[in-house]
């Protein structure tokens, strides 16, 4: 028997729009799992900010495993960590990607940046944190003029036409989407940059074999998935000079999984990324690059940035739900809505995170005295200011 408080509650913040279905009368906690289901159809409509009801959510849902999502786990999930096909990487990445630019933009903004930005006070707009975040790359890489840059998983070449622009590099960046190649292409040459940045459409694994001064790879490694991983990281360090630096950005997840963490990464596995299975703990990451011949040099974790790159992702969702409802129907909407909201609160509870890792080939003959005094090429960003005595 349901506490009437409790009943009550529920009510004020959550109804049922349909009047079928065993959820009718909202009797008790809700599983979570029929909450996504029935929000993302439309049959649950919350009464409030759905940031502020997914912050107090346990006070009216509960993680029981549902059949469902039993089901998906089975049917779903284990198959694609076990297949990592091109065929089928390319059906999952532009099946996600070539939406259509314009459903990015709406919630990305200007820049189309998909990865997480960076706040020195945390007041920036997400154009400013972005700027911040890309310079930070270039800073960390220690990109000088006239060297090669690759960006795996390049997106719409943002970070590409910049550190061209910016830092003076022949950069190339490669994504297997095409709408996004188009629009970088036409960016980069808009810039004026088209001798010195491109965007190609290829598979990871079909990138021709040549020797680059600098490697880049935000936030793509989570889609090469378990399996592939350590092959993955071999063939990025045979592409790397033996004095590059390689720069990676990765999504990952806390080791002692909480039942909100699970629930998380299965909405995220079903309905966003499908595929990207490597979104795992920081010691992962760590043993994988070793094992492929990387030595570490750096690891920053940049969790609670992505919580705020998010809430400005939100923001901007919110902003243009007329037009995304009119392009993409109420559905898609919903999901990204519910996708982005929660996104923002599992980081801040520590569920999810992000590192920036910055690694070198592990030779003797490495030069590590150039992370001594390295100068810093951040324009008028002040990424990193100490407090004063």
């Amino acid at each position: 028997m349901v506490p009437p408080l409790l009943d009550t509650q529920l009510k004020q913040c959550l109804s049922y729009r349909s009047t079928a279905g065993a959820l009718e009368q909202l009797r008790g906690k809700v599983p979570m799992y029929d909450f996504i289901e029935g929000y993302i159809d439309g049959r649950f409509e919350v009464h409030e900010d759905l940031q502020d009801f997914l912050r107090r959510k346990e006070e009216f849902i509960n993680y029981r495993l549902t059949a469902g999502q039993l089901g998906f786990i089975l049917s779903g999930f284990l198959p694609s960590v076990l297949v990592h096909t091109r065929a089928m990487d390319k059906k999952l990445v532009t099946g996600h990607y070539d939406r259509g630019n314009d459903f990015f933009a709406a919630f990305l903004g200007e820049l189309m940046v998909y990865t997480s930005a960076f706040f020195v006070t945390g007041e920036e707009t997400l154009e400013q944190a972005q700027v911040n975040k890309l310079n930070i790359v270039g800073e960390k890489l220690q990109l000088r003029a006239g060297e090669k840059l690759i960006d795996v998983g390049c997106g719409w070449g943002t970070l590409v036409r910049h550190c061209a622009q910016h830092f003076g590099v022949d950069a190339t960046g490669v994504t297997l989407s095409t709408r996004q190649a188009e629009l970088g292409t036409e960016r980069i040459a808009a810039a004026g940059l088209a001798d010195k940045a491109r965007v190609l459409t290829l598979d990871y694994r079909a990138i021709p074999h040549q020797r680059y001064d600098k490697i880049s790879v935000l936030e793509m490694a989570e889609h090469v998935g378990i399996r592939n991983f350590q092959k993955f990281l071999r063939q990025l360090s045979g592409m790397l000079a033996d004095d590059g630096l390689f720069f990676l950005q990765i999504a990952g997840l806390r080791r002692n999984w909480t039942p909100e963490d699970f629930s998380w990464g299965m909405f995220m596995s079903k309905y966003i990324f499908q595929g990207a299975d490597a979104s795992l703990p920081l010691s992962f990451v760590t043993k994988q690059l070793e094992c492929a011949g990387f030595e570490i040099h750096s690891v920053e974790n940049i969790g609670i940035h992505y919580s705020l790159t998010i809430e400005r992702w939100y923001r901007n969702w919110l902003s243009n739900k007329d037009a995304v409802v009119k392009a993409y129907g109420e559905r898609w909407f919903r999901l990204w809505n519910l996708f982005l909201a929660w996104s923002v609160v599992v980081p801040e509870r520590g569920g999810s995170t992000c590192f920036q890792v910055v690694c070198n080939k592990n030779t003797s003959s490495f030069y590590r005295r150039r992370f001594v005094g390295e100068q810093r090429r951040l324009g008028e960003v002040p990424v990193r200011k100490l407090p004063t005595a």
